[in-house]
């Protein structure tokens, strides 16, 4: 291998690995991010260090933990003048672009940095007609958003300077709520009833509080957006206390005498009973967030098949990922920001036919490792502030002796106005996930303080994948905490993040109890 291979990151925002037919192909077909899969690694164990869209991004593009890039919430930004992955690889020869959403700020201090072009959706975006902000200021751009996110891919790589090999970031909108497919997919699954989650009934019972107290229920917690339905007008109940707009209102629980509207045909449900109505909400979000997928999955092949006819398919880099995972109906939920399994895990496709061959890697990896492997690719020294590892040699079947087998998790952002989450940090490896709940704002910006008293949780991630059963107090696991805590102590102290836990006191109490 001599020429450096080009790198092509594809990231959508809060596609579950789940709804991706490589790794699950019962819910949905997605044939062309499976191309990826089919000709090089699929990583089953690819976890995010904060699960939420910021933060996430912040780690991706740093290769460090928030509490080191100070990105910790929604509302905290990424200063632009620290250093970063594309910053690197500029100055080490390659021709940088980013297009699509970027949600780490705006204006002088925080717009990307590091590329020789970019283009992006203000804050959350649009879905369709979008505005854009790139070098040139604000424009508007007809159409929709992952369609012209593509476009303005293809028209820099047809343009690109070919001396040099290109790093370009495509990052994607969809399916971030409200979940709006384009168009050409609204009728998709029109007549297909999908089967709700094994745990859409869950009780929690046995959990900590925060799994009953968080605010997003299929249930109770949707709106009228989330659903594609017309909102009432004038009504009490289409203000929405948290957000402020109708549409954002969140659709009633109680189905007598409610009758819905289809947005867009204006066909009319009633409903005879609340399971009727639970269920007609789940089949609404469910189908909407899987025909959404559906465009990210065309424009994929776009550009793979570009790749192709260009003839550099072979030395080039093409990874497919989320910046977190997303509840689809699991526990009732959809959203993510829990250390919970399908909010946890991101979906991980990466191709490099000069590279490597196919396969599955069952390694534990997590987001603050893609930068330092798209160093170690391009042939460039990994920066020391740089807290990630290369996956190099894990993709390539040599993982060391001594790769951390661990993934810790820490959601910042207490009692979030909109979905109540609490805050906690843990660690996940092969076989359990720790949690602790610590329950506190830490004067977090969007974090706001409660009374909630610190909580832990443990589950067996194999003889219980649903995480159901809380077993941090059961004496048959005993020394599975133990070696947790020790496990979670032990990479807390490596990272620098800053502990709300005492071991030694969690250790005490639960000896005198048992």
């Amino acid at each position: 291998m001599n020429r450096r291979p080009n790198i092509l990151f594809i990231m959508a925002d809060d596609h579950a690995a789940k709804a991706i037919s490589a790794y699950n192909p019962r819910l949905l077909q997605t044939p062309n991010i499976d191309r990826i899969a089919e000709g090089g690694k699929r990583l089953d164990h690819c976890y995010v260090t904060n699960s939420i869209c910021t933060p996430s991004r912040a780690s991706i593009l740093t290769g460090t933990y928030n509490h080191v890039n100070g990105v910790t919430t929604l509302v905290t930004l990424l200063d632009n003048r620290w250093p970063n992955v594309a910053k690197s690889l500029q100055a080490g020869g390659y021709a940088t672009a980013m297009f699509g959403k970027w949600h780490l700020g705006e204006g002088p201090r925080h717009c990307p940095t590091g590329f020789d072009a970019w283009r992006v959706l203000p804050d959350q975006g649009a879905y369709f007609d979008p505005e854009m902000i790139g070098p040139e200021g604000l424009n508007y751009y007809r159409g929709y958003a992952t369609d012209l996110i593509t476009d303005h891919c293809l028209e820099w790589l047809g343009a690109r300077d070919r001396d040099r090999p290109f790093f370009l970031m495509c990052h994607h909108k969809a399916p971030h709520r409200p979940f709006s497919p384009a168009p050409r997919h609204a009728r998709l699954f029109e007549d297909k009833s999908i089967p709700v989650p094994e745990s859409f009934d869950d009780d929690y019972k046995n959990r900590a509080r925060a799994a009953a107290a968080a605010k997003m229920r299929v249930r109770v917690d949707m709106n009228y957006d989330d659903l594609g339905l017309a909102w009432p007008e004038g009504l009490a109940q289409a203000w929405s206390e948290e957000m402020g707009w109708p549409e954002r209102a969140k659709v009633p629980e109680d189905p007598t005498d409610l009758v819905l509207f289809d947005r867009n045909s204006g066909e009319r449900f009633t409903f005879g009973s609340k399971h009727e109505l639970d269920h007609f909400k789940y089949q609404r979000y469910i189908k909407r967030y899987l025909r959404t997928v559906i465009g990210i999955d065309e424009n994929v092949g776009r550009l793979l098949d570009w790749l192709e006819e260009d003839g550099i398919a072979e030395d080039t880099i093409v990874i497919y990922t989320s910046d977190q995972g997303f509840f689809l109906g699991e526990h009732g939920w959809f959203d993510k920001r829990f250390i919970y399994e399908e909010s946890l895990q991101m979906p991980f496709l990466i191709r490099y036919p000069a590279g490597f061959g196919p396969g599955v890697v069952d390694a534990i990896a997590t987001n603050v490792d893609f930068a330092p492997t798209f160093l170690d690719y391009a042939g460039l020294a990994v920066p020391s502030y740089m807290q990630g590892r290369s996956l190099r040699p894990v993709l390539e079947g040599r993982v060391p002796r001594d790769w951390p087998q661990v993934a810790y998790h820490r959601y910042w952002m207490h009692k979030d106005a909109i979905h109540n989450a609490f805050a906690h940090y843990g660690i996940r490896d092969q076989g359990h996930k720790l949690i602790y709940w610590y329950n506190e704002a830490l004067d977090q910006p969007g974090a706001r303080q409660g009374d909630e008293p610190p909580e832990w949780e443990l589950f067996d991630c194999v003889a219980d994948p649903l995480e159901l059963v809380n077993v941090f107090r059961d004496p048959a696991k005993a020394n599975v905490l133990r070696d947790m805590l020790a496990k979670l102590d032990a990479k807390i102290a490596e990272i620098g993040d800053t502990p709300a836990h005492d071991t030694a006191a969690v250790l005490a109490e639960l000896d005198q109890a048992g």
